[in-house]
């Protein structure tokens, strides 16, 4: 089979198409052959040894896939051969097949792309455990989504609407805003690209005070971290709550005054963590995902396609920080 390897730290330019032996399934997994991968920044990270989880080399990065069953291991029930299926695997992905946990299988519907299966999951279940665990998000709050034309942006907008918010998306350029206002956003910002000097980050303060109104954002949410981080934080509101969800833009240091005079919380984001600890809540927010999908009330919006030779163009899509959407690869 062909596989896209990193065989040594480094850029998306460093990534090789090689050829291995097809993997074979062991107890209780199945093997998956793959037919879409979707890209997020834990891929740019992860190549680079930025990322928490180090992989032995060589190693497949995309831990986000779609495809069919090609063989069942031993153990397994509920799975047979032919089923479409949608996985979150932590890395592997680009590849033509991949051995994964029949614990860790979606169904996915007859009627859906396989991209679109492939870009549903880690974006939207991080937003959905954000957004309902961490943030409390109830109908009638403000939520302010920073970086919302990105996938987990797009995804905030859209569970944010769904479970009843005011949400205010905050973007760098009129193509994002519109994406964001598609998505259902009640308001768009479009901020400055950073870094900002004292009086460009007191503009922005100002900038995320109009948008939110006078009572301040009750939920923050932050894919993009930086120098956007802190005037942010100071738009929110009395117990308000600030999620951290990621740093393409570096990781910012908070003033930590700021949570006392607010009286609010900066929390953080681990959606892997939460979903292997509490399996079951994982499932209940996944199976609301999957209503949600079925009503048309989310949709992955998948805006550039790449075959598997050129997936380090599509990890290197994301390092501009220009993408809409969500990147995937295919594999034919």
């Amino acid at each position: 089979m062909k596989a896209l390897l990193s065989r040594a730290p480094g850029g998306p330019e460093t990534l090789e198409l090689a050829d291995l032996p097809d993997p074979s399934p062991g107890a209780g997994q199945v093997i998956v052959a793959v037919r879409a991968c979707a890209i997020n920044y834990p891929d740019v990270l992860i190549i680079e040894d930025r990322y928490q989880f180090k992989p032995p080399r060589p190693f497949s990065p995309g831990g986000e896939i779609a495809g069919v069953i090609d063989a069942v291991g031993d153990g397994v029930e509920g799975w047979t051969v032919g089923d479409r299926v949608i996985a979150v695997i932590g890395h592997g992905g680009l590849a033509e097949r991949v051995a994964v946990d029949a614990a860790r299988l979606n169904r996915l519907p007859d009627e859906r792309d396989f991209a679109d299966g492939a870009a549903l999951l880690l974006t939207y279940a991080t937003t959905i455990h954000a957004l309902a665990d961490r943030g409390r998000l109830s109908a009638g709050q403000t939520l302010l989504v920073l970086g919302a034309a990105g996938g987990v942006g797009l995804a905030a907008i859209e569970l944010g609407k769904a479970m009843g918010a005011r949400v205010i998306g905050a973007v760098s350029s009129g193509e994002k805003a519109a994406a964001a206002r598609d998505a259902g956003a009640d308001d768009v910002i479009i901020y400055p690209r950073g870094p900002f000097d004292k009086d460009g980050a007191r503009a922005l303060t100002e900038q995320f005070k109009a948008a939110v109104g006078p009572r301040g954002a009750d939920v923050i949410y932050d894919p993009v971290g930086g120098d956007y981080a802190e005037p942010a934080l100071r738009a929110i509101g009395w117990e308000g709550r600030y999620l951290v969800v990621g740093f393409p833009a570096g990781i910012p240091r908070l003033p930590l005054n700021l949570t006392l005079l607010k009286s609010c919380d900066v929390c953080g984001v681990f959606w892997g963590a939460f979903a292997a600890r509490d399996p079951a809540a994982n499932a209940a927010h996944v199976a609301r995902l999957f209503e949600l999908w079925s009503a048309g009330r989310i949709a992955p919006r998948v805006t550039r396609r790449y075959p598997l030779a050129k997936g380090g163009d599509a990890i290197a899509a994301l390092t501009t920080r220009e993408v809409v959407g969500k990147v995937v690869v295919e594999i034919d």
